[in-house]
C-alpha cells in the first residue's frame, strides 16, 4: 500500500509517464527479480502473496472511488505492481519481467493520452466532465482504449 504514488499526480503529464512508466515505481519490481534466487524463502514468498494480493484489491477499490483522471491511471499503476509482485512470489520471474516490459510502454502511453484529454479539457481532470470525449479527439481515445486494455 503507498499513498505517496497518487498524491505524486501533480506533476506535468510528460514526467508523471516517465515516473510511472519505467523508472522509479518499477525498480523495486525489477531489482526483486535481479536477485529472486537469493532472497526469497518460502515464508518470505507468502508473505509477499498475500502483501501483493492485498496491494492489488486496495488500488482496485480505491481507483473505483476517484474522479481525478491522473490518479485513477496511478492507482492502476499499484495495482499492476502488485500483480507484478504476485506473479513474482509464485516463482514466475520471467512472466514478472515480461509484465514489467509491457507495463511500461503501455502505462506511458495511457499518460500521453490522459495528458492530452487534459488539455482538450481546458486542465480539468474530473473524469465526471468527461462524457463525449471520443468524438472530439477520435485518435486519442482510441489509443487510450488500446493502452487500457493492454494494461488488463
Amino acid at each position: 500500500f503507498s499513498s505517496w504514488l497518487p498524491a505524486a499526480m501533480a506533476a506535468p503529464t510528460p514526467v508523471s509517464a516517465l515516473v510511472h512508466s519505467s523508472t522509479l515505481v518499477t525498480a523495486g519490481v525489477y531489482l526483486l527479480i535481479r536477485f529472486n534466487n537469493l532472497l526469497f524463502d518460502m515464508f518470505f514468498l507468502k508473505f509477499l502473496l498475500l502483501l501483493s494480493s492485498l496491494t492489488m484489491f486496495m488500488a482496485g477499490i480505491s481507483a473505483n472511488y476517484e474522479f481525478d483522471l491522473k490518479k485513477i491511471i496511478a492507482l492502476s499503476t499499484l495495482s499492476q505492481l502488485g500483480l507484478m509482485m504476485s506473479i513474482l512470489s509464485m516463482g514466475f520471474p520471467d512472466m514478472a519481467f515480461f509484465h514489467l516490459l509491457t507495463h511500461a510502454m503501455f502505462k506511458a502511453l495511457l499518460f500521453m493520452c490522459a495528458g492530452v484529454i487534459i488539455h482538450m479539457m481546458n486542465d480539468n481532470q474530473d473524469i465526471r466532465l468527461m462524457g463525449g470525449i471520443s468524438l472530439y479527439i477520435p485518435l486519442t481515445s482510441l489509443c487510450l482504449n488500446i493502452s487500457n486494455l493492454a494494461l488488463c
